[in-house]
């Protein structure tokens, strides 16, 4: 069976999404990321909450032997859809293959106390604890102005001696200052042919991460309940049967590629100072060598959602985002989901978001699809 609504969503810095979530995920800091779910909050939460109900006894049995509305997001990304399914009152598990995902669902998701105090914050932002230079050295000429690219090192010379939830707030400040300080927030090219003069571009590293952390933790609450953040393959993401799974895997266009390490790469090195990643010196923007995913080609892309359906098959319902941009086509889908899930519905979405980093597809009219299946 297939169904469609089509509710009317607007652009990403349109959606009204305070009066359609619960209010805290509304103040969720944006960070700009290809193919984010901020402008479907409204859907995904409908969707969420009409195929796996959260009951009164889910969040009020804590320390009982209720057992709590469960939940994977298996591709987080921003983390804010993870974040979305906490706020209804879920238990989640929150996975991405990248580093600097699985840092910011820790700082926001799993953390439920702690935030950082301004002493800490001024110690971040003063003198250096040491000469790293690794930014400084590496994206000379590269990204950001000397004072910010120091600014980096400097913090990290800090950061280094935190752990636990303050170290993941402190680097989650530093992943949002630098992705809001780049003009497009992606990591494809240099210098500041795209700078719009947005105040972002204007502020200095030091004012991002100050205006970070106070973003990152004011999304700390405690429900009680045990989450998780995990950075892995999402084929060795093994659970127990959640309640609800959601998967928005990479978009395979049917030219280019959804290689996310070649548009965020410095977002990943910075979540990590490096540390284990391969630069690719001889390119311009010194890039990190890939992670392979078969989701971002069309070659590779059919069986890689069979692979994950299959999976994910004992989830009480599984929900998919997919873009009409991208291949394969909403039909095949419907095909793949339906062996392993009987009945799926599909929820139709007309869409404006960012799709590549090429010129002509800065910005991409689309239609976005929300496949749930149950059995």
């Amino acid at each position: 069976m297939t169904v469609e609504l089509v509710p009317s969503v607007a652009s990403e810095a349109a959606a009204p999404v305070a009066a359609a979530v619960p209010a805290r995920v509304a103040a969720f800091p944006r960070l700009r990321y290809m193919g984010s779910k901020y402008a479907l909050l409204p859907v995904l939460h409908d969707v969420f909450s009409s195929v796996a109900p959260v009951s009164a006894d889910d969040r009020e049995g804590r320390g009982g032997a209720v057992r709590p509305a469960t939940a994977i997001d298996a591709f987080s990304g921003s983390g804010v859809v993870s974040y979305l399914m906490k706020a209804e009152g879920r238990q989640v598990v929150s996975n991405d293959f990248l580093a600097f995902p699985a840092v910011i669902a820790r700082a926001s998701v799993v953390n439920g106390s702690t935030t950082l105090s301004d002493d800490l914050v001024d110690e971040i932002c003063g003198p250096p604890a040491d000469d790293r230079d690794v930014v400084r050295r590496t994206f000379d000429g590269v990204f950001f102005s000397a004072d910010d690219r120091a600014f980096l090192d400097s913090a990290w010379s800090h950061v280094d001696r935190l752990d636990g939830a303050e170290r993941d707030l402190a680097i989650a400040g530093l992943v949002l200052a630098a992705a809001r300080k780049q003009p497009r927030g992606v990591f494809t090219f240099t210098g500041a042919r795209y700078d719009d003069g947005r105040r972002d571009l204007r502020m200095t590293m030091a004012e991002q991460f100050r205006a970070a952390v106070r973003a990152y933790g004011a999304t700390v609450f405690d429900d009680g309940l045990a989450h998780e953040a995990v950075e892995g393959d999402v084929a060795d993401l093994r659970r127990p049967p959640a309640d609800l799974v959601y998967l928005d895997p990479p978009y395979a266009p049917p030219r280019d590629d959804a290689d996310y390490m070649k548009r965020y790469h410095f977002l990943q090195g910075l979540a990590v100072y490096w540390r284990g990643q391969t630069i690719m010196t001889e390119t311009k923007t010194k890039k990190i060598a890939k992670l392979f995913t078969p989701f971002a080609y069309p070659r590779t892309v059919d069986d890689a959602l069979v692979r994950t359906f299959e999976q994910f098959s004992d989830a009480g319902a599984l929900v998919l985002s997919y873009s009409s941009n991208a291949v394969p086509s909403r039909e095949r889908i419907e095909q793949l989901m339906r062996t392993v899930k009987p009945h799926v519905e599909v929820r139709v979405v007309d869409h404006t978001y960012s799709f590549g980093t090429h010129r002509a597809a800065i910005r991409t009219a689309a239609t976005e699809y929300v496949f749930v299946g149950r059995d």
